[in-house]
């Protein structure tokens, strides 16, 4: 498959259980087939009217001279119904990303020819009156800062805003300043691609707020007095994935890890959409450097050392130059290479439709091996952990004490 035509699609999953309080009661078949009429009609005409400010979603790829380029051509986004039978507690007992992908309208992997769209929509109606949003969208076009706006701006939408009210939604980010990465990022996806030979599983782990803070304390350091949430989970869940393949094979390999950064941060432009997401690269090969204190200390000076060195933009030179040096260390068998994404504070759990907030917003895990990715919890102070690694790596991690010490394996959502 041509590299230029694949899309990978960024899943979410919003889900609003029937509360009676702020929610239909569901007495008769005759009110479940109104509430459901009612709500995707809501749904759709509310789409419709936010894609007016994020067009290039209902846009198109296409490709000329292997140049990638957006075609708004008003095209339209996808929105697909279903109905579950079954009440949305039985999903909400455990995160299984078998069921859970079950929920969203396309495989992460899809390609542009099977799906047509860059946007796509299924709503999810449970026979208990509860509702499950799926969201999949090109991660071409979209990082998790411009999906997490996205959302908010279409569930203001379903509550009657006034389409005034809201900023412009900015996608005109000038190549000068942020240009394409597709040679860097297909080349990381590839590197990370499950190997066929070798079983990866998906896990889930959840640190609330209390322990986040004693896990703070035990990272905190002369060099880092002040650690966040994001530096010590990662480094912490890095570093239990390290021991367990050291466990596995009986030496220690080298590990890098590679950190995707929100590059609006960086280049002080925070309300600019689309994907713009840098990536930081991090090498450990001392054993000295295995411990919590140093792992943050390794992570928050290599961020800032990237900061610096992109802060007046990124140029097509750096791209090539970047990859240059970090090619050959990308799929080497002889290295242990980790990815790590954050979805913290980008407001999903404010995405009011008009029945209420979302119980529990997720992702059902990436089909790339030794990856992290980072979500808040409900309150917005703890954070959830989806990590994809080998069946081997993946059974020691979950019963490393030091981890479950300060997380839960995979708990009931509610």
């Amino acid at each position: 498959m041509n590299e230029s035509k694949r899309v990978n699609y960024v899943p979410l999953l919003l889900f609003y259980p029937n509360n009676s309080t702020t929610n239909h009661k569901i007495n008769t078949v005759d009110d479940h087939h109104s509430m459901i009429s009612e709500r995707s009609k809501l749904l759709k005409t509310s789409l419709s009217e936010t894609l007016i400010r994020f067009y290039p979603f209902a846009g198109r790829i296409f490709s000329h001279n292997n140049i990638l380029s957006i075609c708004c051509n008003d095209n339209g986004a996808a929105f697909i119904q279903t109905r579950v039978n079954c009440p949305i507690s039985k999903v909400l007992e455990k995160h299984h990303p078998q069921t859970l992908n079950q929920l969203l309208p396309k495989d992460i992997e899809s390609t542009i020819e099977s799906t047509g769209c860059l946007l796509l929509i299924q709503a999810n109606f449970f026979e208990c009156g509860g509702l499950a949003i799926g969201v999949s969208i090109s991660h071409k076009i979209a990082d998790g800062f411009t999906l997490g706006t996205f959302i908010g701006n279409w569930a203001a939408m379903s509550l009657g805003s006034d389409i005034a009210a809201f900023p412009a939604a900015e996608f005109g980010i000038p190549t000068s300043l942020y240009p394409p990465q597709d040679l860097v990022v297909n080349s990381l996806s590839t590197s990370m691609k499950h190997d066929n030979n070798e079983a990866y599983v998906t896990g889930r782990f959840v640190f609330d707020a209390s322990n986040i803070v004693r896990l703070k304390s035990k990272a905190t350091s002369a060099t880092v007095p002040n650690p966040t949430r994001v530096e010590v989970v990662s480094t912490l869940i890095w570093k239990c994935a390290m021991e367990a393949s050291r466990s596995n094979l009986g030496f220690t390999r080298p590990a890098q890890l590679f950190l995707a950064a929100n590059m609006r941060k960086v280049l002080e432009h925070p309300t600019l959409m689309g994907n713009l997401i840098g990536v930081v690269h991090i090498v450990k090969t001392r054993e000295s450097d295995a411990t919590l204190q140093s792992l943050v200390a390794i992570l928050r000076e290599t961020i800032k050392e990237f900061k610096v060195k992109y802060c007046n933009g990124v140029s097509g030179d750096d791209i090539c130059q970047y990859f240059n040096e970090h090619r050959d260390l990308m799929g080497k068998d002889d290295i242990n290479s980790y990815g790590i994404t954050s979805w913290c504070r980008f407001g999903f759990y404010e995405a009011n439709f008009g029945w209420g907030k979302p119980s529990w917003v997720t992702n059902p895990g990436m089909p790339f091996k030794n990856v992290i990715v980072l979500i808040d919890t409900k309150d917005g102070e703890g954070m959830e952990a989806i990590v994809s690694f080998k069946e081997k790596d993946m059974a020691v991690i979950e019963t490393n004490k030091e981890l479950l010490a300060y997380a839960s394996l995979n708990p009931t959502v509610i």
